[in-house]
């Protein structure tokens, strides 16, 4: 007696359920990953390509995975980080700057993303975490493997950078 249904592996079934929590879990928080992704590049195609290279690796070990979105935050930030470091050599400078409102969804947020921009990358990164995706400081200095300390240290130099950044420097009218 022989049946014409193939049945599917132990591995084969964890696969297909791992498929699933993952096209769930994009489709959930996706819109939060790439505003992460964004605020750390400053650029729009780059956080999409940052997204989705985070991703990529996440999926990878999903099913191994117990916090999902911490997972592949930190993936982010490590990403991000092997990224900076490298020499990249493969951009043109060019003569005129063109703004796409897409990079600032706020009006009025052109000064703060500037600001921010002049921040060191590791002063950025935990600007982000802590003020924009709202983690504690233990959260962030896990995502980002350091001590609690050195977020601290970090989010007071940022702070102070930009307290003095003529980007946020309020507007003195004249009389």
């Amino acid at each position: 007696m022989t049946t014409d249904a193939i049945v599917p592996t132990r591995r084969e079934r964890e696969v297909s359920v791992a498929a699933v929590d993952f096209d769930d879990f994009v489709a959930a928080r996706s819109g939060a990953l790439l505003r992460t992704a964004y605020l750390l590049t400053r650029d729009h195609a780059l956080a999409e390509d940052l997204l989705q290279t985070a991703l990529t690796k996440a999926w990878f070990a999903w099913s191994k995975i117990e916090n999902h979105e911490a997972y592949v935050r930190r993936i982010l930030v490590n990403t991000y980080t092997s990224w900076w470091r490298r020499k990249w050599n493969g951009e043109q400078a060019v003569l005129e700057f063109v703004e796409n409102s897409v990079d600032h969804p706020e009006e009025g947020a052109h000064d703060l993303w500037t600001a921010l921009g002049r921040l060191p990358r590791r002063q950025r990164a935990v600007v982000v975490l802590r003020y924009f995706e709202d983690l504690t400081e233990a959260q962030t200095a896990d995502l980002l493997g350091c001590s609690v300390g050195t977020v601290k240290s970090q989010t007071s130099k940022a702070f102070a950078k930009l307290r003095i950044d003529p980007a946020l420097a309020p507007v003195q009218e004249e009389n």
